[in-house]
């Protein structure tokens, strides 16, 4: 075999994770470059003059940043609510043997499951049975609802990997059932929690088709791009959506090379 093939013969899988990687930020690139872009037309998505205007002004497209805002009001909620209620939960599951623990565990997954239009049109059909109005609130329940078990999920694979000698160990040295928690076992269970919440955060704030279904006049930015999508998307959805991007990698790369400098 020649230098060349061997070469090849060692990297071939890196390679292809790389044009995989590529395939996958392709999008994002082309989204990134259309926020700096001019187009020649409203309903056009060339890239036909560079200009930094849309960013200068990102509020410039009519009730935009209004339903971003509105975006963030629900998905902070509903983290918050998802991720007590999923880590409450994944602990019992974790913790403690009971009646109906197996039975439970298979509930926790039918959100994930579920298709979201038929997750949808059952909550709206539920929310118009009870006489509820639709808004702002039902849009926060419907999320905690699909939430919740992706906050168990998470948290629970953190705390199965966890060494269950370790309150043990505690208890040995004279620490209450609190201070075992709060000193041992809640440190260890952080990450877990916090990759749970910003995992709600983000299906939250990226939801649409259960959200269309609750909504009821209410508009969340995920609706008003798809609203102004036949009249031709406003460049500062562009400027929004590179900097959540921005914002989403800053975090990842905070939380992972953080642990590794201590």
């Amino acid at each position: 075999m020649t230098r060349a093939g061997r070469w090849i013969a060692d990297h071939w899988v890196l390679g292809a994770g790389l044009l995989v990687l590529a395939y996958l930020l392709l999008p994002v690139a082309v989204v990134a470059g259309l926020s700096v872009n001019r187009p020649s037309s409203r309903l056009s998505y060339d890239f036909h003059d560079f200009t930094l205007a849309w960013w200068t002004d990102p509020c410039g497209a009519p009730g935009m940043c209004a339903a971003l805002v509105r975006s963030v009001q629900i998905a902070f909620a509903a983290t918050v609510i998802a991720t007590v209620l999923g880590t409450l939960m994944a602990f019992a599951l974790t913790t403690y043997r009971f009646r109906g623990r197996a039975a439970t565990s298979i509930l926790v997954f039918l959100p994930m499951a579920t298709p979201e239009v038929v997750m949808g049109s059952s909550l709206l059909a539920l929310f118009g049975a009870a006489r509820v109005p639709l808004g702002l609130w039902t849009v926060v329940i419907a999320h905690v609802l699909f939430c919740v078990s992706f906050v168990v999920v998470t948290v629970r694979a953190r705390l199965s990997g966890l060494d269950p000698r370790l309150p043990e160990a505690a208890a040995d040295l004279y620490a209450g059932p609190w201070q075992t928690f709060h000193r041992v076992t809640l440190p260890l269970a952080l990450p877990g929690i916090l990759a749970a919440a910003l995992l709600a955060f983000s299906l939250s704030f990226d939801d649409f088709i259960i959200t269309n279904f609750t909504a009821g006049t209410t508009t969340t930015f995920p609706m008003y791009v798809w609203g102004t999508a036949q009249r031709g998307i406003p460049p500062q959805v562009n400027v929004v959506a590179t900097a959540a991007f921005g914002v989403a990698v800053a975090l990842v790369a905070v939380t992972t090379f953080r642990p590794r400098r201590r």
